[in-house]
């Protein structure tokens, strides 16, 4: 279990990215959802130990992050959202180095290592090709095979579908789904879908700060009855936008689809909505700013 109580970071040059965030994350996939610029690039640094925030503290199960982040480091696999390499290394002289780097010395275990998790993403037919000849979706999933090299507890994703095709992103999320069977796996996106397809439990944070926490069955369920949509001409989306508090808009067939949040039927042509992830985390941002 990871705890997080009350961290805080402020950059030097005063911007606040991290706002007294508490979080427990239990075993298995942890969605952690918010627009880009909430945050969680700075909360998984942190995490990571790729910075020490201003306050607050983490633990790991028995390890202090912040007292001790040597400990977390040798039970952490971390892929960030830019994760570079040497572009002309083959993809198996790759991870052997990186091998080495986290302490597989020997030659014979090492191989082994290197040749399961090449298996494992199935990189293995490619395995002598240059990573710059790799798919975006290739070169994530390599950044997951050196993740996981030395059997980490806690692995962090941070966005790691963005700019996948349709096909790349759903066999990269299967592997992160068999990972998080036996290791605690947090996925930091924007992507709502993502989170609502893998996760158990989710939290949604916000200008550096959680606003929501739970089960995506569970946030869904708080909005039942209060999602209304209706298709209309997009030449009355501005009108709709003024009367109601609309909470999405997109396009089905070509035609506009509006969700309107309401305690009843907001007018003449609206049904009742099945609710989704996608209409809690936006009715969330739009509450939030009718609040500022």
């Amino acid at each position: 279990m990871l705890h997080i109580e009350n961290l805080s970071h402020v950059y030097p040059n005063g911007t606040r990215a991290l706002d007294s965030v508490s979080l427990q994350v239990p075993p298995g996939m942890f969605g952690l959802l918010g627009p880009n610029g909430a945050g969680k690039s700075s909360l998984m640094r942190s995490i990571a130990t790729l910075q020490t925030p201003t306050s607050g503290t983490i633990r790991f199960g028995d390890i202090d992050v912040l007292a001790d982040p040597e400990a977390l480091r040798r039970t952490l696999g971390y892929l960030p959202q830019d994760f570079g390499v040497y572009p002309r290394v083959s993809a198996y002289e790759m991870l052997d180095h990186i091998a080495v780097l986290k302490g597989y010395a020997a030659s014979g275990e090492r191989r082994t290592v290197v040749e399961a998790l090449l298996n494992q993403v199935n990189l293995w037919p490619v395995r002598h090709k240059a990573l710059a000849g790799f798919s975006g979706g290739m070169r994530q999933r390599f950044g997951i095979a050196q993740a996981l090299i030395g059997q980490p507890r806690l692995v962090i994703v941070d966005e790691p579908t963005a700019g996948l095709d349709p096909e790349e992103s759903n066999r990269f999320l299967n592997l992160l789904a068999e990972i998080a069977e036996s290791t605690v796996v947090i996925l930091s996106t924007h992507i709502v879908q993502d989170v609502a397809n893998l996760c158990p439990r989710t939290a949604m944070l916000v200008g550096g700060k959680i606003v929501r926490v739970g089960a995506p069955l569970d946030l869904i369920g708080e909005l039942r009855g209060r999602i209304w949509q209706k298709v209309i001409d997009k030449r009355e989306l501005e009108a709709h936008r003024k009367a109601h508090e609309v909470i999405a808009t997109r396009l089905s067939s070509g035609r506009t689809v509006i969700h309107v949040l309401a305690d009843r039927q907001p007018g003449p042509g609206f049904d009742t909505a099945e609710g989704s992830l996608e209409d809690v985390y936006f009715s969330t941002l739009s509450s939030l700013r009718r609040a500022a």
